[in-house]
């Protein structure tokens, strides 16, 4: 049986949100699809794994569903379902951007692969990648810019201390499938950068294209779902263990780090899932894919934001203002 994977979303007004989270949640239900929905006020932003029927019947309904039509559905062949259940939720915002951006009149100018591409060329481009640190360093776009920020929230900070002066710079900026750029660049117009581009469709289009066949991406693209990776130029990240090309993470097994990092089949099987001697002896662990007790689940995220505070400030040590 073949199964199709679907990534997509949509900024339009949504006056009812839990009315729309009910409707898909009745959809799925009966669809036997499985993934993440939330829906806004801003839109909606979905993906979604269901036998390639079923899938195709869940597109029908969303190109006839008065405020979901004409969505850009990016989607994958698969051999199963890329999700183990169904989240659907209401949520203030569709991306976490925590301010307040009209992104449906507002967002960049959409480039096509091939115009993206050819824009890359120009060292006078400021490229962002606005997506975790942990997608940034399993494949990126060469020359980059992935800032030492933890969470999606924080680039407008970010983008004020160091670029506020720069309004007429060319700014081009990729993710995964479009989302965040859409509304990072409206933000960016509503503070008065003039050339703001975004790459259309994200990573998962310029893999696909026919005339870029995604070249200039470096490594693998991070995915939301059980694949973790789709594959798009050279390998680029390694495992930690053996230092061979991996495009494959997983979590420390040890409850009180829950790391994620680069792990090849091979060494997992010689080494296990700790990612080093101390969480190889921790007395809290947990079995593969499995999650976390909810006590846990705050202290491990305290203990991670700790750890990525200290390499902030090791990286604001080093430089005191950016190179780009």
């Amino acid at each position: 049986m073949q199964y199709r994977v679907l990534l997509y979303y949509k900024f339009v007004p949504v006056p009812e949100p839990a009315a729309a989270v009910d409707e898909q949640r009745a959809w799925c239900t009966e669809l036997g699809l499985r993934g993440r929905i939330i829906v806004a006020e801003e839109g909606i932003n979905g993906t979604l794994s269901g036998l390639s029927a079923d899938v195709e019947e869940y597109t029908h309904r969303m190109a006839a569903h008065p405020l979901f039509a004409g969505i850009d559905f990016k989607t994958d062949t698969h051999d199963r379902h890329a999700f183990k259940r169904l989240s659907i939720k209401a949520r203030p915002e569709i991306v976490t951007l925590g301010t307040a951006v009209d992104t449906i009149q507002n967002s960049g100018v959409h480039l096509a692969p091939k115009q993206f591409k050819e824009r890359l060329e120009d060292p006078n481009v400021l490229v962002l990648d606005i997506r975790n640190d942990y997608e940034y360093e399993m494949g990126r776009f060469g020359g980059a810019v992935r800032p030492p920020i933890e969470t999606f929230k924080e680039f407008p900070n970010w983008i004020a201390e160091n670029f506020g002066g720069e309004r007429d710079r060319e700014i081009l900026t990729y993710c995964t499938g479009g989302i965040r750029c859409e509304k990072f660049t409206a933000y960016l117009r509503e503070q008065g950068f003039t050339n703001v581009f975004q790459l259309r469709g994200g990573i998962v289009t310029y893999a696909k294209d026919p005339e870029v066949k995604g070249e200039g991406f470096e490594g693998d693209c991070f995915m939301f779902d059980d694949r973790l990776s789709v594959p798009v130029g050279e390998p680029l990240s390694r495992c930690e263990k053996c230092g061979d090309p991996c495009a494959r993470y997983e979590n420390c097994d040890s409850v009180d780090c829950n790391r994620l990092y680069f792990l090849c089949p091979v060494c997992e099987l010689k080494h296990g899932l700790s990612c080093s001697e101390p969480c190889r002896e921790a007395l809290r662990k947990r079995d593969k894919d499995a999650k976390l007790p909810p006590g846990l689940r705050s202290t491990v995220r305290l203990e991670r934001r700790r750890r990525h505070r200290e390499k902030r400030k090791l990286a604001a040590a080093a430089k005191t203002s950016p190179t780009l």
